[in-house]
């Protein structure tokens, strides 16, 4: 047994699982890392494209989605370490479209039909979900509120839109038009926190959201690779992007290698799930976490800030109203831009467990009890909960485990 506590065989069992996944061409390629007690493995497979002859690389960057909302939040407990915001202060001021919010008397009703709010939306609603608006899944699209998100465009309620051609402060003016659709601090709505929270950052730091991420997060600890384009000079490194076709299976390219729409600056960074990285960048974060905080001589987060990020913050009646997938929250919490696990349902995750995934088949979770780091990183999207290789990836890590 190694200093890690990793099986040898265990953890060739975990690369031909992996393997299994690209042979079969139901991914063109991916990258995993597991790292416990300071021991890590890299394992790099397949290609950039399906069926292409350009290999997968250790630098290789990678559309991250959603996991982009765990950097948005730590971002925001700097500025609250630094007394710039308060957890529990309305955010009125720097966001005045939040101010004075209606709600909507039901869900379903008409988009005039509103009541005033109980309160003021704070920062603490945005990080957990609980600000009144987001994504409403499992639900035509076909209520009054929904008709209403579509004809203002608002990104945030959907997959990110890279093509808006419209900035923060127009997004935040459009959406001051709708209601919210529940009271503030009621439900767990998904997505739609994140965004705001990239404006709000940007006017507490008076800084673009990827200049101050760049020079506070990404800077200080090494992320060189992470950002909301790909420069010109790394687009060779930049995959291409499927999806599954529902129906058959097959891979479906959505986006070619070298040839993206992120190679340009976006006109809205998108703090909820815009962001590109490597293994090694979204290491950097997760190693800093799993540290409290600090990551070699840099103190990015107290461990303070660290413990609240990854503290259960929903109530069980939150849980159970939460509109999110059946069941997720079981055995889950959110805290402040992660999720942990509560209770050990099976052989993939530990209690205290905490990270996010990402719609496009990414996935970061850092567990503290193990004193482990582990990351997945595909081009196949896809929610991961759907995903074999992502369930099984995340089996395999916990199987190899030695001790």
């Amino acid at each position: 047994m190694n200093s890690g506590g990793w099986s040898k065989a265990r953890l060739g069992r975990m690369h031909d699982v992996m393997a299994g996944y690209v042979e079969r061409g139901e991914v063109p390629g991916l990258v995993t890392l597991v790292s416990r007690r300071g021991e890590t493995h890299v394992d790099v497979l397949g290609a950039q494209t399906l069926g292409g002859d350009e290999p997968m690389r250790r630098d290789t960057i990678f559309r991250i989605a959603s996991i982009t909302k765990s950097f948005a939040a730590a971002a925001v407990m700097m500025l609250v370490e630094e007394c710039t915001l308060r957890l529990d202060e309305p955010v009125d001021k720097l966001l005045p479209e939040l101010a004075g919010r209606r709600v909507l008397r039901r869900l379903d009703g008409p988009v005039d039909d509103t009541v005033p709010a109980n309160r003021a939306i704070t920062v603490r609603d945005l990080l957990t979900f609980r600000l009144g608006l987001g994504m409403i899944l499992g639900q035509p699209e076909v209520s009054p509120i929904q008709r209403a998100i579509a004809e203002q465009q608002l990104v945030g309620f959907a997959a990110p839109n890279r093509l808006a051609d419209y900035g923060p402060d127009e997004w935040m003016r459009r959406l001051s038009t709708l209601p919210l659709m529940y009271q503030p601090g009621e439900k767990w709505l998904y997505n739609t926190g994140s965004y705001i929270l990239g404006v709000l950052v940007a006017r507490a730091s008076g800084q673009p959201l990827e200049t101050f991420l760049r020079e506070r997060l990404f800077g200080p600890l090494g992320m060189k690779d992470t950002s909301f384009s790909v420069p010109a000079e790394k687009l060779h490194r930049f995959p291409a992007a499927y999806h599954a076709d529902p129906e058959t299976g097959e891979l479906v390219l959505d986006e070619k290698a070298g040839n993206s729409e992120w190679s340009e600056e976006p006109s809205f960074p998108d703090a909820g799930g815009g962001l590109v990285s490597t293994v090694d960048d979204c290491f950097a974060f997760g190693r800093m976490m799993l540290h409290k905080g600090k990551l070699g001589g840099e103190r990015i987060l107290s461990r303070a800030s660290v413990e609240a990020m990854t503290t259960d913050q929903l109530t069980p009646e939150q849980k159970a109203v939460s509109g999110f997938f059946p069941g997720y929250f079981d055995n889950r919490g959110w805290g402040l831009g992660v999720s942990m696990v509560t209770r050990r349902d099976d052989v993939s995750a530990s209690p205290g467990r905490f990270g996010w995934d990402g719609g496009t088949g990414t996935s970061w979770y850092t567990d503290p009890a193990e004193d482990m780091v582990a990351i997945l990183l595909t081009q196949r999207g896809g929610f991961p909960l759907a995903s074999g290789v992502y369930l099984d990836f995340w089996t395999s890590v916990y199987q190899a485990i030695d001790d």
